[in-house]
This record gives structure tokens, C-alpha cells and sequence, in this order.
């Protein structure tokens, strides 16, 4: 098959990126039988350095009415957040223990005022099963980049082709960070919101990888050919993923939904099929941990 060029990739710059719903997690298995298979399973506000403002008992104030704002907790997300001049910050709200915790993880001041409250009442506004640490911060959204700027950026780009549990999003984000990918492209109706669930999976990762959405995969995966990216779609079907093979080519590498794979249009639309080396019995990975492998994979090409 004919190669190209690969793209020159200048240094990498801030993460930008946009929210979309959250979505319930799928459990089911995609990408065939045998050995290659996977699965899915700013400006700011607030004053530096003010003191908390003390909350009494009773609902969190506003917290019913976000304004297209989202909640984010748990330490890690809500320290990336904070350290991050392209997020507009609503409130912050802090347990007694977490901002001394916070204090001390920031070294500084914080850049919003904080609202003092408890565990029980960010039970209350985020779910029980939110582990939050006793911090949650409401933040708008992250503003869009382009594909053009995606371009910039150096390292392989990540699609996704209706990946709907924002879990796996999330941790997706995060290996993606871990390798230095340039963007994670996501399938626009079929994808999560940038809500808490999948900012607490990213573990900080939505800071600083760009995440977009596409109308039309298909169309982006072609103006990412035009651009001297080859496509690789990550499926049963084809032949092993073999990151050496990549050495003179940037990769845009797509993965699939949960259960179904990549629809026949996306998986078309690629260069080539390739899947995993796994010669134990287990037939796929969740496509989380498959996307993570394929990324280690790809960085052996180096």
C-alpha cells in the first residue's frame, strides 16, 4: 500500500476542548474473535487568596442551576482545573480537610474564593458513589479547537467512533496523555459530555489533550489524510498492529463502539486494519485498555 509523507509537528500547545452528555457505561465485547480483537466497555473568576465562605446546613445554593457549567471533583481533576487559564471557573466548593490539602498541593493561593461545606452535602449534590475527596469545582466548558491547531500539535491523533461510556473516554484521555498524543477526536452525537464521570477517569488528562468532536468521521478522517496522517483502524480483521512499521508515518488510529466496532463507512475510511498481538485466551480488551496498548505500540515506532 502507497505511504505518505508524514506531517510536521511543531511544539505542543494548550489543551482546548468542548462538552457533550454523559451516557450510561456499555458492557459488551466488539472487534471479532481471535487474537486481535478489543472491546469498549476562559477567562476566571474569584478573587485570589479570599477566605472561605462558610456554608450552613441544608442544599448547596445554585447548585440545581449550573448555567452549561459542569461539576468537577475528586483531587486530581480539580487541581488540573484550577491550573488551567483557559477554564472559566464558577465555584469551589471545599471540606475543611481538603483545603488545607488542596493549600498544600497548590503551594499558593487559590485563584477562586472557596465555599466551605461538607462530605455529606457533596454527597448529596454529586451522588454517593462520586469519589470526590471533598472537593468539587464548577467550571465551564473547555473552548473548541480546530482541526487545523490539532495539526500543530505533535504525536498520533485518537479517534473515536461512538464511544459512548464517559469512563472509558476518560481513561482513554489519560493514556493518550501518558503517550503524548495530540487530540482525542470523538464522534459528536454519539459521545459524553466533559462531565465529572469522565473528568475523574482522566485523572487531569482533560486539562491538556484536546478533545473535538466531529459531525462526520469519514470526512475528518480524509482531511486527516490530506494532511499526511495514516489511518489505521483498530479491529479485528486485518493484520498486527506493528509500531515500528509507523517509524516514517503519523498515525491517526480509530477505535471502534462497544459491541458493534467501527461502522463500515469509518472502517472504510481507513488506510489499513490492524489489531492486537494476544496470544492468551482472552479474545478482546475494553477498548480503554486496547487503546492504551495499541498507544505503547505505536511509541516503538521511535
Amino acid at each position: 500500500m502507497a505511504s505518505r509523507p508524514p506531517a510536521k509537528s511543531p511544539d505542543r500547545g494548550d489543551r482546548r476542548g468542548p462538552p457533550r452528555t454523559d451516557r450510561s457505561a456499555e458492557a459488551r465485547p466488539f472487534g471479532g474473535r481471535g487474537p486481535h480483537g478489543t472491546q469498549d466497555g476562559g477567562g476566571r473568576s474569584g478573587g485570589r487568596g479570599d477566605r472561605p465562605q462558610r456554608g450552613g446546613r441544608g442544599p448547596l445554593p445554585g447548585a440545581g442551576n449550573t448555567g452549561g457549567a459542569n461539576w468537577l471533583y475528586g483531587t486530581h481533576p480539580v487541581v488540573a482545573a484550577l491550573g488551567n487559564p483557559a477554564r472559566r471557573l464558577r465555584r469551589l466548593l471545599l471540606t475543611e480537610e481538603a483545603e488545607a490539602a488542596l493549600a498544600s498541593r497548590l503551594g499558593g493561593p487559590l485563584p477562586l474564593a472557596p465555599e466551605r461545606t461538607d462530605r455529606a452535602r457533596l454527597d448529596a449534590l454529586l451522588g454517593r458513589d462520586a469519589v470526590h475527596s471533598g472537593m468539587a469545582l464548577l467550571a465551564d466548558p473547555l473552548p473548541t479547537p480546530s482541526l487545523d491547531q490539532i495539526l500543530q500539535r505533535p504525536g498520533p491523533i485518537l479517534l473515536l467512533d461512538q464511544v459512548t461510556d464517559p469512563r472509558n473516554v476518560g481513561a482513554i484521555l489519560r493514556s493518550a496523555a501518558a503517550f503524548g498524543v495530540a487530540a482525542v477526536i470523538v464522534q459528536d452525537r454519539n459521545a459524553p459530555d466533559e462531565t465529572g464521570v469522565l473528568a475523574k477517569a482522566a485523572s487531569g488528562a482533560l486539562e491538556t489533550v484536546p478533545l473535538l468532536r466531529a459531525v462526520n468521521l469519514a470526512r475528518t478522517l480524509a482531511a486527516l489524510k490530506a494532511a499526511g496522517l495514516w489511518t489505521v483502524g483498530l479491529d479485528a480483521g486485518g493484520g498486527t498492529l506493528d509500531g515500528p512499521a509507523f517509524r516514517q508515518r503519523r498515525v491517526a488510529l480509530v477505535l471502534g463502539a462497544e459491541g458493534e466496532g467501527l461502522r463500515r463507512l469509518t472502517r472504510e475510511s481507513c488506510d489499513e486494519i490492524a489489531g492486537l498481538a494476544m496470544p492468551g485466551d482472552m479474545e478482546s480488551l475494553n477498548v480503554s485498555n486496547a487503546a492504551a496498548v495499541a498507544l505503547y505500540e505505536l511509541t516503538r515506532a521511535g
